[in-house]
């Protein structure tokens, strides 16, 4: 069960960076924006021309990012007992992570980064995230990669590939559950709900019926929910959380390298452009 997002959610107490430095791509189609102070991590999806942004980056537990979890090592967030945890933007106290490379080339953004230890802000240098983001007309892909060099062999845990956190207008996710060939809508809860995917994709839309969609080819399963918080006193803390899942055991020399593909619009715009992928199986 993945806990940290939801716990962070209710408490309210995620630390943004104190400086935010941050790097566009506009296609004409699609703007992102990715925070060279926050690993990298992409924390910008808009439409081009357009100010909704459909990302949420409260603190550095949110944005589009990688986060990873092994053995329970006696580190600890805001007092409560926590595990190993690196997180791609930063810790839970604001620390942000080291982005170690950075380079723009036409429609595309390659970067590293060591990430932060998100219960004791530890920087986690056995820990490396790369990923590449490329702009392809309608679509945002995302090519992720962890590698470990560390010495420790950590417990097969569910891992988020990736996180998500969205824009807390979008309520509504949209899925086919396993053992169905129709869509499913949900407007989640809190803790996290637990799902089988019969399709590798998922979608969260507002109430009219636009929004973000993600697919991870090779997914079978999903952890989601939604905390609402005051909304109409525009409670910041508000958000919508999703995360593909897989569960993987972190062992010394484990590299795992994965694709994201992200696209807004309606359902029907957004199943219709992920439907290539939804295909590639590994």
């Amino acid at each position: 069960m993945i806990l940290r997002f939801f716990i962070l959610a209710i408490l309210g107490v995620g630390v943004a960076p104190a400086s935010e430095e941050w790097t566009f791509l506009d296609n004409g189609t699609l703007r992102i924006g990715v925070n060279r102070s926050a690993g990298g991590a992409v924390g910008w999806i808009s439409e081009s021309g357009r100010s909704l942004n459909y990302l949420d980056t409260y603190d550095l537990g949110r944005y589009l990012q990688q986060s990873w979890y092994g053995q329970e090592d006696g580190s600890t967030w805001n007092g409560q007992p926590w595990r190993w945890n690196p997180v791609q933007a930063g810790g839970w106290e604001g620390a942000p992570a080291e982005l170690l490379d950075f380079a723009v080339e036409g429609n595309t953004i390659r970067s590293s980064s060591h990430p932060r230890h998100w219960g004791s802000g530890e920087l986690l240098r056995e820990v490396t995230f790369s990923q590449i983001l490329t702009l392809e007309d309608n679509l945002l892909h995302v090519h992720f990669t962890m590698s470990y060099d560390g010495t420790t062999s950590h417990p097969a845990h569910h891992q988020e590939l990736p996180a998500l956190f969205v824009h807390p207008s979008c309520a509504e996710l949209h899925f086919v559950p396993q053992g169905s060939s129709e869509v499913r809508v949900i407007t989640p809860g809190w803790p996290n709900e637990n799902y089988s995917l019969a399709e590798p994709w998922l979608a969260y839309l507002d109430g009219n019926g636009r929004g973000i969609g993600l697919c991870v080819p090779g997914v079978e399963a999903m952890t989601c929910y939604r905390f609402v918080g005051d909304v109409a006193n525009r409670d910041k803390a508000a958000c919508s959380y999703v995360a593909p899942l897989k569960t993987m055991a972190i062992t010394p020399g484990f590299t795992y390298t994965y694709d994201a593909y992200l696209t807004l619009g309606t359902l029907e715009e957004i199943r219709a452009r992920l439907k290539p992928f939804s295909t590639n199986i590994p």
